[in-house]
């Protein structure tokens, strides 16, 4: 039986990770445009928290800076590592979802990953993945 992981280590490994992007973009644009976050930002500095959540965990078997920190991992329902594939759909995906129905879906998901059995929320299950401890 795979321990899947809940809603207070998920959300302190999502604010861990939070805090690592926004320190480390706001440095970047601070190196760029000699301020720490500047209003003109262009591409080199706005996508960079996405690409930190889709390209990491494929490189690190499912886990970001946060997760890594709190032992637990993103995996495919299968076991299997996640894939680019994956992550692009669990990622823009899923907040294109929580976008477009303002927010109400994360608020579900949250509620998702804190009371049901697999801990899983709405970008989980359209990714076909789980988080677990590793």
């Amino acid at each position: 039986m795979v321990k899947t992981a809940g809603f207070q280590v998920r959300f302190i490994a999502l604010f861990i990770d939070f805090i690592i992007c926004t320190i480390g973009i706001g440095l970047l644009s601070l190196l760029f445009y000699g301020q720490f976050f500047a209003s003109d930002q262009n591409f080199i500095t706005d996508y960079l928290g996405v690409l930190y959540s889709i390209l990491l965990p494929v490189i690190w078997q499912g886990r970001t800076i946060g997760k890594r920190l709190n032992h637990i991992r993103i995996m495919k329902t299968n076991g299997e590592n996640v894939t680019l594939i994956t992550m692009l759909i669990r990622t823009i995906v899923g907040n294109l979802i929580y976008l477009l129905s303002f927010g109400i879906c994360f608020i579900i998901s949250a509620f998702m990953v804190g009371m049901r059995e697999d801990n899983r929320s709405i970008h989980d299950l359209i990714a076909g993945t789980y988080v677990t401890y590793k």
